[in-house]
């Protein structure tokens, strides 16, 4: 059936004819088969271009019985068991996703459910009767779509019921915290992070000040433990704003994720080390000197230890610090604490460093460093070389040790060779019935005289008698 264009209709049947459209519009249609029903898909994608046309258009349409009709055709077609990824090892960064068969009439929904929340006659009061929680939970459960383009239209419109429905606000942040969990400690896999994690950037612009401690235990359990994931580079620009809008918004927070970035640092991965230095950058960006000094030395020990990374865009990414006016100025001011952290690695790698540019870059740090503080230079570089000439000293001893208790396992193995060679051959000679060697225990009486029989010695003494 076909029905009149609502824009056509008397102003007195509009209503009905929009309500009539919209049970029409909850018809669906299989589009794995391309070719069945091409009129009746056809005569839906026209009636959903006209609802998105009148409501973007007209005014007074939006009357309350039409709520109940709208919300109801929305989660007839939105609303659905998402099915599994055809391919298990799905890499989003590598992977083409699996477009959505349905998206002709599924795009013009999304584009009337955005129109009817951004309408002038949209009324809150009314909407929050049908928008309820169960709607926001199946709504979250979308964002798991592969689809891209699904995704979009969620995010928009996610924003757009947080901000006009405000008793939902808390619930959806519930909600988006629960997915996150699940995300870090048992699947692993939500295709819809970064949208969720963008929509949050704009939510957490608009916390009042003070921070409530619900938000704060957000970030610290929830955003920070983020950056373990496998998945980090598909989302971690979105994440990075999260993090530092809470900086701005509050900067006593500053050392809890400092110190949380040091605590996930990655240790294999070094396209994560070099995000993780990114988001570093953009915080010392915003910081406060005073938050600076509660955090400067356990970060530049870690700087330090990226700068001896033998992987050259990691010690780049830490050296390229030096090239940011506002961090050399804190480094500046703090020079007498950070200098003696990070001298003996700089000097040290200056002189081993495979890659000519890390050297190069080094060479500048070093120069910096030298401007800065001259005297601290000189004395740092003084008691390097010292503390190198122990450690070659140190060495030396080492290796003579080594060679020493090496000789000596030398002459013991000799010996003990030799032995089980003598004692073999005794046993050979002693099967073999051979007459006892000189050497043998049995010849060490030979020399002696052997003794006489019994009377001979006494024959002598009578005769002499």
């Amino acid at each position: 059936m076909v029905l009149v264009c609502p824009q056509d209709a008397p102003v007195a049947e509009l209503h009905d004819l929009f309500c009539k459209k919209l049970q029409q519009c909850c018809v669906l249609f299989d589009f794995l088969d391309c070719v069945a029903d091409l009129k009746g898909k056809e005569i839906k994608r026209a009636a959903l271009n006209e609802l998105v046309e009148s409501v973007a258009t007209s005014r007074g349409v939006l009357i309350e019985p039409l709520y109940p009709e709208a919300i109801k055709m929305i989660s007839v077609n939105i609303f659905r068991t998402l099915p599994p990824s055809e391919n298990p090892e799905f890499d989003p960064e590598e992977d083409e996703p699996t477009l959505e068969a349905s998206w002709p009439h599924l795009q013009l929904v999304y584009e009337f459910f955005l129109r009817f929340l951004e309408s002038p006659d949209f009324q809150p009061s009314m909407a929050k009767r049908y928008v309820d929680q169960k709607f926001v939970l199946q709504l979250l459960e979308l964002f798991d779509s592969e689809d891209p383009r699904e995704r979009e239209y969620l995010k928009t419109i996610l924003h757009r019921v947080y901000g006009k429905l405000l008793g939902l606000r808390a619930y959806i942040r519930k909600q988006i915290n629960n997915i996150f969990l699940r995300f870090i400690y048992e699947t692993e896999h939500f295709n819809g992070v970064a949208e969720l994690l963008e929509i949050l950037g704009s939510i957490i612009n608009g916390f009042a000040l003070p921070l409530k401690a619900e938000h704060k235990q957000f970030l610290v359990r929830v955003l920070i433990p983020l950056h373990t994931a496998k998945s980090l580079s598909i989302f971690h620009a979105q994440l990075a704003y999260c993090v530092v809008q809470f900086m701005e918004k509050d900067a006593t927070v500053t050392e809890y994720i400092i110190r949380g970035l040091l605590k996930y640092w990655p240790k294999t991965c070094t396209q994560k080390e070099v995000m993780f230095l990114g988001e570093i950058e953009e915080i010392l960006d915003v910081i406060e000197p005073s938050q600076f000094i509660r955090v400067q030395e356990p970060l530049f020990k870690q700087i330090a230890a990226c700068i001896s990374s033998p992987h050259f865009q990691v010690a780049e990414r830490a050296l390229y610090f030096w090239n940011n006016e506002y961090i050399l100025s804190l480094i500046e001011e703090n020079c007498q604490v950070i200098l003696p952290l990070v001298f003996a690695t700089l000097y040290r790698v200056s002189k081993e460093h495979w890659n000519q540019t890390i050297v190069s870059l080094i060479y500048n740090v070093l120069k910096t460093f030298m401007e800065m503080n001259s005297k601290l230079f000189d004395d740092l570089t003084a008691s390097y070389k010292v503390e190198k000439q122990k450690e070659m000293k140190r060495e030396r001893e080492r290796a003579e040790l080594w060679r020493g208790l090496e000789e000596h396992q030398e002459r013991w193995l000799q010996m003990l060779t030799e032995a089980a060679r003598n004692q073999r051959n005794l046993q050979e000679r002693g099967e073999r019935g051979d007459p006892p060697t000189p050497s043998s225990p049995q010849t060490a009486h030979s020399d002696q005289p052997e003794p006489k029989p019994s009377g001979a010695s006494s024959g002598g003494g009578e005769s002499a008698t």
